[in-house]
């Protein structure tokens, strides 16, 4: 097991390029979710501290040099922030490992090496967004040109911390926007040392500023600020919902990118093993804690037995333990009020007729009697209709839901509120991409799954949101159109000049 710890610390709110304690000097705990010990102490933001991020973004936006800096110099901020992401490595995968329970292989691996990857690639920009001349029948030249939409509050949530903040941050810098990003409580430690290194590479100060708080009331402050011009927020849909309506007091405008319940279809002409392999991690990648992990299965009758079998062996043959083990598979979830909901998820599922073939416990383990660890589950005899496959879980919980005709999956499929994404594997590609095109949802896999690329754009449609993260879309997010019209009439004197 790697032994590395993380000596208890106190960390500071970002404010008006000071890292600072909050103005009462409040802070909250931060616990291991893997060992249940402390790990740190965290600013408590107040409204004091709100006013004051607001304030500073806001100076910085309306006065500072941010917004009129080329996208060239923009860039080699973002560049510098990369740079500094790199040479911390170790310590933000430690960091976002210890504190949200994420494996030290993926953390390792996937999430900081993709944070760096974002910040270059959006420093890259090299064109402006200078919008286009709009030909009309009249002695006018319409121009269109897109601008930064201003203060941006950025809320993130807790699954994947260090990827969301640079998912929002890279692209709304380099707009031209000034930011507040406040992750969530639970696992944020990678990003207030984030934070420390942003500050390192010298933004101009109030660019970006990073609060903390464990109180909903502050997340709530923040959106209906007056002086916040824009909302973007990850997390779930019933969050997202109250995000609208605060909002709605001061029509800002939103970017959400919310829950999901995405399908899984499996055709029995797939490639066996490659798809009970991409199933897997599908639904157990940090630990089923994700807003597009494939929760429902549907599996070709054809196959049904043997595919299910298999994902059933490997299954129970995943380790489970301690999230800094490289040998770990499934780390535990991110807190006990996240299990004793899954707990109660999956009584009610079994009431309404499904069957557990595989987990569905908290482990019992002398290794594991701290902790938030829960068993990979798999449930059987699900109708698509019942409360487990039509709610997000947010856990290692697998829905099993047979099938056997092309246009009845698709029905079942999109037989949901939710439409983030979907997977589907087929030898066929001709079936495939029919597939593909009668799903509701804003990513389709196909024989693959969890493909984020930088630039491609991410986001749901129906109640998984709206709005997108990343490529061009995710950059023209944190802008808004204006039109400049221009007489151009011989005299000089267009009719509206005479009309009184």
């Amino acid at each position: 097991m790697n032994k590395a710890t993380v000596n208890l610390e106190q960390y500071q709110l970002l404010i008006d390029g000071k890292i600072r304690p909050a103005s009462d000097q409040g802070y909250f705990e931060v616990i291991n979710p893997s060992t249940e010990q402390l790990l740190a102490r965290v600013a408590e933001a107040n409204e004091s501290d709100v006013n004051a991020a607001v304030a500073a973004a806001r100076l910085s936006f309306d006065q500072g040099e941010w917004t009129s800096l080329p996208l060239q110099e923009k860039g080699q901020y973002l560049r510098k922030i990369a740079q500094l992401i790199r040479e911390n490595a170790k310590v933000l995968a430690d960091l976002e490992c210890f504190s949200t329970g994420k494996t030290i292989k993926q953390t390792t691996f996937i999430d900081v090496p993709t944070a760096a990857d974002c910040f270059d690639y959006f420093a890259n920009i090299s064109h402006e967004f200078k919008g286009e001349q709009i030909p009309v029948n009249d002695s006018v030249l319409n121009l269109t040109m897109r601008e930064a939409i201003g203060v941006v509050a950025a809320i993130i949530p807790y699954n994947y911390p260090l990827i969301m903040a640079t998912w929002k941050i890279a692209p709304a810098l380099m707009m031209g926007n000034t930011l507040i990003l406040k992750p969530s409580p639970l696992g944020c430690l990678s990003i207030v040392k984030l934070a420390e290194l942003i500050n390192q590479a010298g933004l101009p100060r109030g660019v970006l500023n990073v609060i903390t708080s464990k109180s909903p009331n502050i997340g709530a402050y923040l959106v209906q600020h007056p002086n916040v011009d824009m909302v973007s927020f990850s997390g779930g849909t019933e969050t997202g919902k109250e995000v609208m309506r605060l909002a709605a007091g001061t029509t800002k405008k939103l970017c959400l990118e919310l829950g999901g319940k995405s399908p899984n279809i499996v055709f029995a002409d797939c490639d066996l093993d490659a798809a009970v392999g991409g199933a897997m991690t599908a639904i157990f990648m940090n630990q089923g804690q994700m807003c597009t992990a494939a929760s429902r299965l549907f599996l070709d009758d054809k196959i049904y037995d043997a595919f299910l079998n298999r994902f059933i062996e490997r299954t129970k043959n995943l380790k489970i333990g301690n999230s800094a083990s490289y040998e770990t598979d499934l780390g535990p979830l991110i807190s006990r009020e996240n299990r004793t909901k899954i707990l109660a998820m999956l009584e009610t599922a079994q009431k309404e007729g499904a069957r557990i073939v595989c987990g569905g416990r908290i482990p019992v383990n002398d290794e594991l009697n701290k902790g938030f660890y829960f068993e990979p589950t798999i449930l059987v005899d699900v109708k698509n209709t019942m409360t487990i496959a039509q709610e997000e879980v947010f856990g290692p919980v697998l829905s099993v839901i047979r099938f056997s005709e092309e246009k009845e999956v698709i029905q079942m499929a999109n037989a949901s509120k939710y439409g983030l994404a979907a997977s589907l594997w087929s030898k066929d590609f001709n079936k495939a991409n029919r597939v593909a095109k009668a799903l509701r949802c804003g990513t389709v896999w196909i024989n693959t799954y969890g493909g984020f690329y930088n630039e491609v754009p991410f986001g749901g449609y129906k109640q998984s949101g709206f709005g997108r993260e990343l490529g061009k879309e995710g950059l023209l997010e944190y802008t808004q159109t204006k039109n400049i019209c221009i007489d151009t009439t011989p005299s000089g004197r267009s009719l509206v000049t005479s009309w009184f």
